[in-house]
């Protein structure tokens, strides 16, 4: 008997085996000699999915239908259980999966998509856990037959393409399975940037856009409203790593400082998840960008509801802001983030609240629900302190996440990735006929020819466009929005703007929409490390810290400043003083000796009295030009001497007045020409004299 085991992850799928049983021998080398079909045998229980329905094609369903992975410690003494999910059933991902079943079921009814075919369904219950989502995937592959016989190998497809995983690690295990069997796996959840590395996911495809444009969206967020100094708490997975690294170099460009990031997971012990919230209850960051799951996020602010931080504005990730269970933490008031865009699909809210009683007690999942919601139980023989479910119970009337409709966005995701594997299933099984569409349930659909399809899919529904680039992922596009309380007090989600990737720089983010912020406060709180630095000082970077940490330092004399947070001082242009504050140049004040003030009163007077008397002597002189006195003197000199010291004496005058730029050209050369040329003279009347004394012959 020759055996074939499929084992992954320290036992956990060794209910799949399989057992190849062949009625003829064996050659030593282990070859079969003739050539007869090859039977197969499941080894184990195969897993129950939760909800399921036969069709022509088999479409499969992965989501977090529980909180937790239940946990058993081993003894190594008996064969070890089979993994399986624990806690209350989560009521927006029953939403979700109804969305899926909602969605085949109108596949089902249409004579335009696939007529004539019934696509069927088997979703099981992953609790986010990467060992049941491995099951799960081995599951899918080899189907419910316990005993099958397919040709000469042991190759069953359960499914043509499966729809999930609720988060991104599932996802990437269950990718990295199905890419070795052509199975395409289209997720409405999973966001990882990483999932786009067609030579690691090859058959994944996702109606959701990649964490890389969400990272870019919430940096830019971040920088619009001038916060440079923030907290970053993630989700300890995929993710959130992922995510958050994304957002962190996207941060980095933006010139913005982080002063802890900080990791954590629903498993988590207590103990840890409280020295997060402690970290952020610390913290001198106002604003806390959080890259988390829902569920994650959940566990946090539950922790952090037992002693209300400090006011934080919290930002977040498309993974838990629109969570309408979250809304009821009151501190997290004024929240911004992204979401996925809100849709409208018709007939779906009466859908979901069609549910009667006896399919609710016909299915485990569903009564779990049920009795969590109505507090009461299905079961006769209950516990006589308990109420008992009677079906008088109107899930029309109950408030709970399964039944918010007026927030459909995942939804909208589930509901387009189903549809893109009816449109990949409908182009290679149907083609057109004398104007009519003719599906061929008959023929053996192979997963690979659906996975060739779904590349090239491109269609509209309800006004959405479903297609998918070269690495399997949609046009980004998210709505901006906020947590802003109503007049009755409770908080609700509020469209205030949106971020579309496909735009150019610059048109991408737009916010139309008044903002709710901490407190319900109106003003955009401030998260800085440093306060500005303000005209007249300098930034100084303190020792040992981030660049958002900085002094301010008065600018030195003779140099301003003149821009808030300026990183260096600078001097003033050569004809302008920096003021008190040395914030600003001004020019220089023009002082001047004026007609009016007594010192040019003076000068004036001294000027004209001394030009008068040279004058007055000059004409003396000329007077007696012919006397020997005055020729013996050297008349010539004499003139020239009195003329210039007339000059020298108006010159003062053209010191007194305001200065131009011809009078601060005429002053220093007129005075300087007149004033040598009154020295030339005295030198020259000097020399005279001196050659007269020394002459030998008179």
């Amino acid at each position: 008997m020759g055996l074939i085991s499929l084992v992954g992850l320290g036992g956990y799928v060794n209910s799949l085996k399989l057992t190849l049983e062949r009625t003829y021998p064996l050659t030593p080398a282990g070859i079969s000699t003739e050539s007869t079909p090859v039977q197969c045998t499941l080894q184990g229980s195969p897993l129950v999915p939760a909800f399921s329905k036969n069709g022509d094609f088999v479409i499969g369903g992965v989501f977090s239908i529980h909180f937790k992975l239940y946990t058993v410690i081993y003894n190594y003494t008996t064969k070890p259980e089979p993994s399986r999910c624990t806690g209350s059933v989560n009521p927006r991902v029953l939403r979700f999966l109804h969305t899926m079943i909602f969605a085949i079921e109108e596949i089902n009814k249409s004579t335009e998509l696939l007529p004539g075919i019934n696509l069927g369904y088997q979703i099981y219950d992953s609790c986010v856990a990467v060992p049941v989502s491995v099951h799960v995937a081995f599951q899918l592959l080899n189907g419910q037959d316990p005993v099958f016989s397919k040709g000469d190998n042991c190759s069953q497809s359960g499914v043509i393409a499966v729809v999930g995983d609720s988060g991104s690690t599932p996802s990437i295990s269950i990718s990295r399975i199905f890419r070795s069997f052509n199975i395409p796996l289209v997720s409405p959840f999973a966001t990882c940037a990483c999932l786009s590395d067609k030579q690691q996911h090859p058959t994944f495809f996702r109606t959701i856009p990649s964490d890389q444009y969400q990272a870019d969206g919430l940096a830019k967020l971040v920088k619009h409203f001038g916060w440079t100094w923030i907290g970053a708490v993630r989700s300890d997975s995929d993710y959130g790593n992922y995510g958050m690294a994304s957002f962190l170099d996207a941060a980095l460009r933006e010139g913005i400082c982080v002063e802890y990031s900080e990791a954590f997971y629903r498993t988590d012990p207590p103990y840890k998840i409280k020295r997060v919230a402690d970290v952020i209850r610390r913290s001198t960051a106002v604003v806390v960008v959080a890259f988390a799951s829902s569920g994650d996020m959940k566990f946090l602010l539950e922790e952090l509801a037992q002693d209300p931080p400090p006011p934080r504005q919290w930002i977040g990730s498309e993974g838990w802001v629109g969570d309408p269970y979250l809304l009821s933490f009151s501190f997290c008031e004024g929240t911004i983030g992204v979401a996925i865009q809100q849709s409208v699909t018709p007939g779906l809210k009466e859908f979901l609240l069609d549910l009667s009683h006896s399919e609710v007690v016909a299915s485990s999942v569903l009564t779990e629900f049920w009795e969590d919601a109505f507090n009461c139980s299905l079961t006769k023989n209950a516990d006589l302190t308990e109420k008992f479910c009677d079906g008088t119970e109107d899930i029309k009337k109950l408030r709970s996440p399964y039944t918010e409709t007026s927030q459909l966005r995942i939804n909208n995701m589930v509901y387009k990735s189903v549809y893109a594997i009816a449109h990949a299933i409908h182009n290679a099984v149907c083609e057109e006929k004398n104007g009519s569409t003719h599906c061929d349930k008959q023929n053996i659909l192979r997963p690979k020819e659906v996975l060739a399809e779904l590349k090239k899919v491109n269609f509209s529904k309800n006004a959405y466009p479903v297609s998918f680039d070269v690495n399997g992922d949609p046009i980004a596009f998210y709505e901006l929005v906020n947590w802003q309380k109503s007049k009755s007090g409770v908080i609700e989600l509020v469209t205030v703007g949106y971020y579309d990737a496909s735009m150019s720089v610059g048109q991408q983010f737009r916010i139309n929409g008044n903002l709710t912020w901490v407190e319900g406060d109106t003003q955009v709180p401030i998260s800085a490390c440093s306060e500005s630095c303000p005209a007249g000082t300098r930034k100084v970077l303190q020792k040992g810290k981030p660049i958002c940490c900085y002094d301010c330092i008065q600018c030195p004399e003779g140099e301003i400043s003149n821009i808030t947070d300026s990183p260096d001082c600078f001097s003033c242009p050569e004809e302008f003083w920096p003021n008190s504050q040395r914030n600003a140049c001004f020019p220089k004040p023009v002082e001047f000796l004026s007609i009016n003030e007594v010192l040019g009163i003076i000068l004036v007077v001294c000027s004209v009295g001394g030009a008068c008397l040279a004058l007055t002597s000059a004409a003396v002189f000329f007077h007696h030009r012919t006397t020997p006195i005055v020729r013996a003197n050297n008349s010539e000199l004499s003139f020239l001497l009195l003329f210039s010291l007339t000059l020298c004496f108006l010159c003062s005058l053209t010191f007194i007045g305001a200065p131009s730029e011809w009078s601060c050209m005429l002053r220093h050369t007129a005075f300087g020409i007149t004033f040598v040329l009154c020295i030339s003279c005295v030198l020259g009347k000097t020399i005279v004299v001196l050659m007269a004394f020394k002459a030998t012959i008179p």
